[in-house]
């Protein structure tokens, strides 16, 4: 098995995994850092088609799982490079995918179809803001490069909802909520703010460790049961004690904070055999266990 990042958050949980399966496991990264004990470790930066190549020379893989596949280009670098390496490509994708979606209804994978996505290669990706601003699109089109041949390289894209848990969350969004009531301060919230879908950071490890063992190919919706709200992740943080919104109408927004509804429908990934969790039954312990280990938590 290669992973392909995964130093940090659900990538070190799921390599956490395949090594307790037994699996063999490589990570290659650029050196920022080591992998667990038990793992090998290969140096290359995965924007160098050379460099990539030279580093897996004469090695293959059961299964590939790319959790930095951020743009066509790298899409394309690892498809090339990939092809004769692997008999399963793994790339961790995000409900990001659906950012013009507003659908009353959860969607599902045919809403957006990688096989008839625009890939425009020579926009600016490797320009860091450039590509903060066009996340979602990056992943789109990352996908549809996927897509493209389908025959000559099996792929699944898992579109990955918005993930919450963790001790070692480093995105800094639920803290936010914590300093925000801390400090007395407002929570700043759209007019129309609509609840989106989650998972926590524990089952989207345990999910893409079984994606790597099934024989599935295209896009998936990793989501757990039960979309959520800014005000259900509040309460959460608070314990009930009452928080502060502002609307805003035009303008930046708390994190969790959506002027459109695309919860995803995860009933495809349940068909195939997975059951998600809901939730309803985690949201309190993981928004616990985030705030734990910081001196950000509401007193």
């Amino acid at each position: 098995m290669l992973v392909i990042g995964g130093n940090r958050y659900f990538g070190k949980r799921l390599i956490a995994r395949l090594l307790g399966a037994g699996d063999r496991v490589t990570v290659l990264n650029r050196g920022s850092a080591p992998p667990p004990p038990g793992a090998e470790h290969l140096v290359a930066d995965r924007d160098d088609e050379a460099a990539l190549e030279t580093a897996l020379a004469h090695r293959t893989f059961d299964v590939v799982f790319d959790q930095v596949c951020y743009t066509p280009r790298q899409a394309a670098i690892a498809r090339r490079v990939f092809a004769h390496r692997t008999r399963r490509y793994v790339m961790t994708s995000t409900v990001e995918v659906y950012e013009y979606e507003d659908s009353p209804l959860p969607v599902s994978e045919t809403a957006i179809d990688p096989a008839h996505i625009d890939i425009d290669l020579e926009l600016p990706w490797g320009d860091r803001e450039f590509l903060n601003a066009h996340y979602g699109e990056g992943k789109r089109q990352a996908e549809a490069v996927l897509a493209a041949r389908p025959a000559d390289f099996p792929y699944v894209s898992v579109r990955v909802a918005h993930v919450l848990g963790g001790a070692d969350d480093f995105t800094g969004r639920i803290a936010h909520y914590a300093d925000r009531m801390r400090n007395g301060e407002a929570v700043a919230v759209p007019v129309r703010n609509q609840p989106a879908t989650y998972i926590n950071v524990d089952e989207i490890a345990d999910f893409l460790f079984w994606v790597g063992g099934q024989d599935f190919t295209g896009p998936v919706n990793a989501a757990s049961h039960g979309p959520l709200t800014t005000h259900d992740i509040v309460d959460a943080v608070a314990e009930n004690r009452p928080a502060i919104y502002q609307t805003v109408d035009v303008g930046e927004v708390s994190p969790f904070s959506f002027r459109r509804a695309y919860a995803m429908d995860n009933s495809r990934a349940e068909r195939l055999g997975f059951a998600f969790s809901q939730t309803k039954d985690w949201l309190t312990d993981a928004v616990a266990e985030t705030l734990k280990n910081t001196t950000r938590g509401v007193n």
